[in-house]
């Protein structure tokens, strides 16, 4: 099934991302994604050009089909957004948006492991030509490191006692599947659980992808180049789905507006959340939120 991705909070994001007129207006969209956000900054500012990232090549030629109406106002770059900013000129870019979610592209149509809903090859890398699969890590990782990571990065109370059941299963044979270690960890864990308001493997799952492209690393640097390679009077927006992300956000933002020689102005005192219409149409929303800030 293809999907076109829908842009979260699309009417807040061009409320709080405004464009200066001119032919020289630039917008960087760190996680291009599909293209659904660039393509409504580039319909409404007809002399907007935006440069779009994204560091997994597949979902990136989406993008590039989806605008290819716009021609050469839409650059791609295939890269992480990090390491994109940190070469990128100081005092270029009008506004920076970031949204941090996983595209349902990746869920949906990637086939890399990245849903437990599906029995497909335990990768969930982003860019799937280099690095640690989420199968390197299952089957490679020890007990102890293996519960850490679910631990810190899917906030899972039962992280010991799935990585040992993990452990247990490996042994007999390697773990290649999403849908074989989803069982697995639904066998981990208590039967009262199991049956919970998400499903037992939803935050196994979340730690694996994390760890694998080093998602949390990558902001504090990237949002600390953002600020430079942004322009005087311009913004940034960063679109969060989880706490983990929006914490690290919130903090990056609060200590650097808390400074006496400051470079920026926090414009939501209180991250801007989906409305309820918007939650209803696209439920993978509701548990986005939306900061933004503006270089002084």
């Amino acid at each position: 099934m293809e999907v076109v991705h829908y842009p979260v909070m699309h009417r807040e994001v061009l409320e709080n991302l405004p464009i200066p007129e001119g032919d020289s207006s630039i917008l960087i969209d760190c996680t291009t994604g599909e293209g659904g956000h660039t393509s409504l900054f580039l319909e409404k500012h007809p002399s907007l050009s935006v440069i779009g990232i994204d560091r997994d090549s597949e979902i990136q030629k989406k993008a590039i089909e989806r605008l290819s109406v716009y021609g050469e106002r839409f650059h791609p770059v295939n890269a992480w957004f990090n390491d994109y900013l940190k070469e990128a000129p100081s005092d270029f870019a009008d506004a920076i948006l970031f949204d941090l979610g996983i595209s349902m592209f990746h869920y949906v149509e990637s086939e890399r492991g990245f849903s437990f809903r599906t029995d497909e090859p335990l990768d969930m890398r982003l860019n799937s030509k280099s690095g640690m699969s989420a199968a390197d890590i299952v089957n490679g990782y020890s007990e102890e490191n293996l519960a850490d990571v679910i631990y810190k990065y899917g906030e899972e109370r039962y992280s010991r006692r799935i990585a040992r059941a993990i452990v247990e299963r490996r042994s007999e044979k390697a773990i290649e599947s999403s849908a074989e270690l989803a069982e697995i960890i639904r066998l981990a864990v208590p039967r009262d659980y199991r049956y919970g308001r998400i499903h037992p493997a939803t935050r196994t799952f979340q730690a694996l992808r994390i760890e694998v492209n080093s998602e949390l690393d990558r902001i504090t640097p990237a949002l600390e180049e953002a600020m430079r390679v942004l322009k005087k009077g311009g913004r940034i927006a960063v679109i969060t789905f989880h706490s983990l992300e929006d914490r690290k956000v919130k903090w990056f933002f609060k200590e650097e507006a808390a400074r006496d020689d400051s470079r920026i102005r926090i414009l939501t005192k209180k991250p801007i959340v989906p409305s309820e219409e918007e939650e209803r149409e696209n439920p993978p929303s509701r548990s986005a939120k939306l900061r933004v800030v503006e270089k002084i």
